[in-house]
């Protein structure tokens, strides 16, 4: 699930890279759109992060992970939250003046996001989690998983809205063997309507 969380994120940067490049000059409806999808992005890629902060790092920590690469990877949570701080800021100033100009600073910075973001994700992709994989079964990690899937019915319903949207036809199957497609579909349609009321469009 990891995988698929980090390839909803490399898509959304990748598109929002894509639609800054390609708006028009004084489009501020469009500039606003691309602001909101931003900070949906912001909110889930901050939740993701959050959960390994405060579920999984410790829990690594106490079967013996090393303790540097736990720092480093804390490090580089730091490092992302600093770069969507900043991106946020050039997405804030494009919606409100649609400039052409002020959507290619946004694009540089979505770009320069993108890069600290994928560093952490290869990095925890290529070293964290093979270390994690060899304790999946055990009840360390399944008291993990618990505290990870105990979210608010809103939370779930516009994470799951998020997903999915646009999501790659390995990861969609992949989540069908994870979570039962109706479970998926009823989390999605019924508590992240926002999503697709204030997001989806913009990918539309």
């Amino acid at each position: 699930m990891n995988r698929v969380i980090h390839g909803a994120v490399r898509r959304d940067l990748d598109r929002l890279s894509t639609a800054l490049g390609q708006l028009r000059d004084g489009d501020t409806a469009r500039a606003q759109a691309l602001e909101r999808a931003y900070a949906n992005l912001r909110t889930e890629l901050t939740h993701h992060h959050e959960g390994e902060d405060t579920h999984i790092f410790p829990m690594l920590q106490r079967i013996g992970v090393d303790q540097g690469l736990l720092d480093a990877m804390e490090s580089e949570h730091h490092a992302m939250a600093d770069a969507l701080t900043k991106t946020a800021g050039a997405m804030s100033t494009v919606a409100r003046t649609g400039s052409s100009g002020d959507a290619a600073v946004a694009q540089a910075s979505v770009v320069r996001t993108r890069e600290v973001v994928e560093r952490h994700l290869r990095h925890e992709e290529e070293e964290l989690e093979p270390q994690l994989n060899a304790h999946l079964g055990s009840p360390e990690w399944k008291a993990v998983e618990k505290e990870l899937r105990s979210q608010p019915l809103g939370v779930a319903g516009r994470f799951f809205a998020w997903l999915t949207d646009g999501m790659s036809d390995e990861h969609r199957a992949f989540l069908k063997k994870t979570v039962p497609t109706p479970v998926v579909t009823v989390l999605a349609r019924t508590f992240g309507r926002r999503y697709y009321k204030d997001v989806a469009p913009t990918w539309r």
